[in-house]
């Protein structure tokens, strides 16, 4: 076993460290583990953390916490193109990103051990610039950024239902997301070219693909290939939300499951009258109305407008 400088940002609101100490020390399995703490704040969910730890030297940045230290932690990381590995000790409801790269869940000391011997690989990460009625913001997302249903769950879901229930809390608040999701008119512009009129009420632009429960929203996302996959949803009615349950559900999810389907090179996420999927490394958008925005869960408030960029393997992540 290598013996990497751990550098542990960890939320002390998921977990005590009593806990993470014992975690880490049977994924050490009898060897001597370099690791020094760094605790988060409710005013910094990580970005001072990871730079402390990253002034002390370490090799290998842990965030050890939920999606939105994760986030903070990836955030900073690619911010200041730091040359170490971040690794991921999932605590929280989502976590989307460990979901997605297939990061052991409920099983710290399995999430330490990958950490500790691991082999890290690039993955991209997005930004979204936005402006709206709170002012300019500019943050970074490993997985999914938009409005729309997703943020409206974000917003809707009860706090206390999360804590007890965990990612099931999402779904009961689906219908108060899709209640206040309604179709406004905004303006796209794809990769330079001139912005164009669309209509929409959920706008989700992801560099990974799956969400709590085993749901994809962009089939087609891989988190290294320098690109965001977009999915438009203006479903009206009883008609269109049918149109969109087909295209997600069976187009775009068991169809491709299937013997003799395509492979997931050949064949590209399938559109409909409801559902619209694009690939991108630019994306402007203009909205009629204000919207609640949100990157990797965290809620940005209201805005009016968002520019989206990728950076191209941007971390490095084991």
């Amino acid at each position: 076993m290598t013996d990497p400088r751990i550098g542990l940002v960890w939320n002390p609101s998921k977990t005590g460290r009593d806990d993470l100490e014992a975690a880490l020390t049977a994924a050490a399995d009898g060897h001597d583990v370099d690791v020094t703490w760094f605790e988060t704040s409710e005013d910094d969910p990580g970005r001072a953390a990871t730079q402390a730890a990253l002034d002390a030297g370490v090799d290998v940045v842990a965030a050890a916490g939920g999606d939105g230290t994760v986030r903070a932690v990836a955030e900073h990381l690619a911010d200041t193109g730091a040359d170490v590995d971040l690794a991921v000790i999932p605590l929280g409801t989502g976590n989307l990103l460990a979901r997605n790269l297939e990061i052991p869940l409920g099983d710290t000391a399995a999430a330490f051990a990958r950490a500790l011997t691991g082999t890290a690989r690039p993955i991209d990460i997005g930004w979204a610039e936005v402006a709206g009625p709170a002012g300019d913001r500019r943050c970074a997302f490993a997985v999914m950024a938009g409005f729309g249903i997703d943020a409206h769950m974000i917003t809707e879901t009860d706090d206390d239902l999360k804590d007890k229930a965990g990612w099931l809390a999402y779904v009961e608040s689906l219908g108060r997301a899709v209640s206040a999701s309604e179709v406004i008119d905004i303006r796209l512009g794809l990769d330079g070219a001139d912005p164009t009129g669309q209509h929409a009420h959920t706008l989700i632009v992801g560099n990974c693909g799956t969400l709590q429960g085993g749901i994809t929203l962009l089939p087609d996302a891989d988190p290294a290939d320098g690109e965001l996959d977009l999915l438009l949803l203006n479903a009206d009615g009883v008609a269109g939300w049918m149109d969109t349950l087909r295209t997600m559900v069976w187009d775009n999810g068991l169809k491709r499951l299937l013997p003799g389907a395509a492979s997931a090179g050949d064949e590209r996420a399938v559109s409909s009258d409801s559902t619209e999927h694009r690939r991108l490394r630019i994306l402007e958008v203009e909205l009629a109305e204000p919207r609640a925005f949100e990157v990797d869960g965290d809620h940005l408030g209201e805005i009016t407008r968002a520019r989206i960029t990728v950076q191209p393997g941007a971390v490095r992540i084991r």
